[in-house]
């Protein structure tokens, strides 16, 4: 049966971002291919999927070559969390690098238009607030975190000297603190953190005095976001910054979950981890101008949803 929209390519379509992608995707008519080697996500994720007519499943990890046929690529995969990114550091490196070489390649090859999803940690800990996409960001090069920032940092390198040198036809997103429904429920971030300490009982844990800032995104608007700038016009490459312009302390987030799920259980504090943000927040006044997108969901009606779907998945 041919299919109208053509084949999407998903990299990390198993991960908390990518089965999200994959469900709209298919919603819009797509033939997809999830790629996944299950590092930092699950096949629960997907299960729900993998009976659906037009799609697919390949386990693979992007450090090698991937021979498909794709009309478009949607290149998520990388470990995205502290807990995960910092576990096997030279990996997540290779990941950011060799992947987006490996996709690059594929694009290449087959002509099909490739979006990465980078992220605000390209801006380390920033000396501008809030971040727009001309600043060229304050990181550590050799910080437990770098394996991550840099990696993806030389990500966006690649992207950008692909389309130079081989007119590829690139989109590049920068993605802002993301949080919804599939999130791993230990993976250091810190919505999934609250919440699961919450329901389980035990105390929130915030690091540093709390009154560093986030700006949190829940993953349907982020969604929206990277299929407006998938389907943008051809000389919109980005990088555009995606995510939710609302700023919040970490002390006002915990507020807020303690007050949702009822917990009694408080909160404890600890030293803040080495080269941790202080203050991160996203201009996005190129995606409103460019794409007609800006986030419509608030904080505390995506937390709502969040804690449904940890309830529930926490039995």
């Amino acid at each position: 049966m041919s299919i109208a929209k053509g084949r999407a390519l998903v990299t990390g379509g198993a991960g908390f971002i990518g089965s999200h992608l994959c469900e709209r995707l298919l919603s819009d008519g797509y033939d997809v291919l999830c790629v996944d080697n299950y590092y930092s996500s699950t096949k629960d994720n997907i299960t729900h999927l993998v009976n659906h007519p037009r799609f697919e499943v390949i386990r693979h990890d992007v450090t090698f070559p991937l021979y498909v046929e794709v009309d478009e690529i949607y290149h998520l995969a990388c470990p995205a969390s502290p807990v995960h990114y910092q576990r096997d550091p030279v990996q997540t490196t290779k990941t950011a690098v060799h992947g987006s070489i490996n996709m690059l390649g594929l694009a290449k090859r087959t002509g099909a238009r490739i979006l990465t999803t980078s992220t605000s940690e390209v801006y380390g800990d920033p000396a501008v607030h809030p971040q727009s996409e001309d600043y060229w960001g304050n990181v550590n090069p050799i910080g437990p975190r770098a394996c991550y920032d840099e990696g993806k940092r030389a990500a966006e390198t690649l992207f950008f000297d692909y389309h130079r040198q081989h007119g590829l036809r690139i989109k590049v997103a920068r993605l802002f603190n993301t949080y919804g429904p599939r999130m791993h429920p230990h993976d250091g971030r810190v919505v999934s953190n609250f919440v699961v300490a919450a329901l389980e009982g035990r105390p929130l844990t915030v690091y540093g005095d709390g009154s560093q800032t986030r700006s949190f995104q829940y993953i349907d608007d982020l969604i929206e976001g990277l299929v407006a700038l998938m389907a943008s016009p051809d000389d919109v490459t980005g990088p555009l910054n995606l995510g939710n312009p609302g700023e919040f302390t970490i002390a006002e987030l915990a507020d807020l979950v303690i007050a949702q799920t009822g917990t009694t259980a408080g909160v404890e504090y600890l030293p803040l981890p080495q080269d941790d943000p202080v203050r991160r927040q996203p201009d996005i006044s190129r995606a409103k101008a460019l794409l007609g997108w800006e986030p419509t969901i608030p904080l505390a009606q995506g937390l709502e949803r969040t804690i449904a779907y940890f309830r529930e998945s926490l039995g």
